[in-house]
């Protein structure tokens, strides 16, 4: 029985492929370490989705490859060459490869090199995890997407959707719940398509899972604008209970529809426009987060002043900002690509804006008080969120898993900084 250091990046669904990872090493009568001197082997569960990211996976390979490796996630999919190239011992595990861990483990612990790329048969739900947050349950609902983004390789990751039944979900919820989860993350590569292959879709899921009786916060992940005519009006429908964050994560990537034409997003920029409006007409104090791309090959600085308008007009809480950067298998990636000083420039403008949208919207948050559930402890103390999903700090001695009622007294741009009220 080894040893075995687990560690991951990404996206949520790449952490909670890294929890049951981990559950099934525990499960398979490994013993889990806290960092890569003490272990026997380790595992990295990588993301793909940009060349900054891309180059941090490839630092990381190269610094865990002095012992038994095996990379994990999206990265191994997409470029199984690069991974090859800086560490041609290490072995390689899917994102819809899972059940396949242990024999993997086994082989790389005894000297074997082992790729297992493709989809297993194990479903994502159900499986034993080890959770990174005692008190937040991430819960996959499906894999892979519908769309053909231009920029993207996640589709090479993972493929076509795949969503889990909407029964094994509800019960996947009750089994955190039970094991004192009190905040539930329904993830996937994009939320907005679920149920579109079995006959279901999101809000249909969110409302049985509110229907659980018990004490709990739900946050909904990821969903791409483009399915958002589909569901919009039951999904704001299902968004009115009280067990929901007002939260919704929509990346409209461009404010110019030629470039979201040439992206294949799927989507115009009134689609992004419409929801942002109606929930906050119907909700009020409603976050909205949203992603960014400056600089795709075809962007103009017509194009670009679009996009900055788009956010003075629709002001969401979060910007995802990216630099373009050209994925190797992606449509993006053969074209004729923008000058890197325009596209700092670009960016180094949007990043200024965002963070002045950021730090007023944040201000009017000043003088609220109401219940803040705190899920995470860090440094300088430990952080909740109250029912937009608004991150609050406070320095008061609180544990993790409790709810109290917060005054915000100050905020800075990401956040909220707040006192137990009297």
């Amino acid at each position: 029985m080894a040893k075995i250091f687990v560690e991951a990046y990404g996206c949520s669904a790449s952490f909670a492929d890294s929890e049951m990872i981990s559950g099934l090493i525990r499960n398979g009568g490994h013993t889990l370490v806290d960092n890569s001197s003490e272990s026997d082997l380790n595992i990295i569960v990588t993301c793909s989705v940009k060349d900054a990211t891309a180059n941090k996976m490839i630092h990381r390979i190269k610094s865990l490859k002095s012992k038994p490796l095996v990379v994990a996630g999206c990265f191994p999919k997409a470029e199984q060459g690069t991974i090859k190239k800086f560490a041609e011992n290490a072995s390689m595990l899917g994102p819809n490869s899972l059940g396949k861990t242990l024999q993997v483990i086994d082989s790389t612990l005894n000297g074997r090199k082992q790729i297992s790329l493709e989809d297993s048969d194990l479903s994502k739900v159900g499986l034993p995890k080890v959770r990174l947050n005692p008190v937040v349950g991430i819960v996959e609902i499906a894999s892979g997407c519908m769309s053909e983004c231009t920029f993207c390789q996640t589709k090479l990751s993972k493929g076509d959707l795949s969503s889990y039944r909407l029964g094994d979900i509800v019960r996947q919820v009750q089994t955190e719940i039970s094991e004192g989860c009190k905040e539930v993350w329904l993830t996937s590569t994009d939320n907005g398509c679920y149920g579109f292959d079995i006959g279901t879709d999101l809000p249909s899921l969110v409302n049985a899972v509110v229907e659980i009786p018990d004490d709990f916060m739900i946050r909904i992940g990821m969903m791409n604008p483009m399915y958002m005519p589909r569901i919009k009006e039951d999904l704001i429908e299902s968004f009115d209970n009280d067990k929901v964050f007002k939260f919704l994560h929509i990346p409209v990537q461009s404010g110019s529809d030629k470039v979201l034409h040439d992206m294949k997003r799927g989507h115009t920029v009134s689609t992004f426009r419409e929801i942002v409006k109606k929930v906050k007409e119907r909700f009020g104090d409603f976050t909205i987060s949203t992603d960014v791309i400056v600089g795709f090959p075809s962007e103009t600085e017509e194009d670009f002043q679009k996009t900055v308008n788009l956010l003075d007009e629709t002001r969401p809480d979060v910007v995802n900002l990216s630099k373009y950067s050209a994925r190797p298998g992606t449509d993006a990636a053969e074209w004729e690509q923008i000058d890197v000083t325009e596209v700092k420039r670009r960016s180094k403008e949007i990043f200024e804006q965002i963070n002045k949208i950021s730090f007023e919207n944040n201000k009017k948050w000043i003088g609220w008080i109401g219940k803040v559930l705190f899920d995470e402890k860090i440094d300088e103390g430990i952080k909740g969120r109250n029912f937009a999903y608004k991150p609050v700090f406070v320095r008061n001695e609180v544990d993790i898993g409790q709810s109290h009622t917060i005054e915000i007294t100050d905020v800075t741009i990401n956040s909220l900084l707040g006192k137990i009220a009297s």
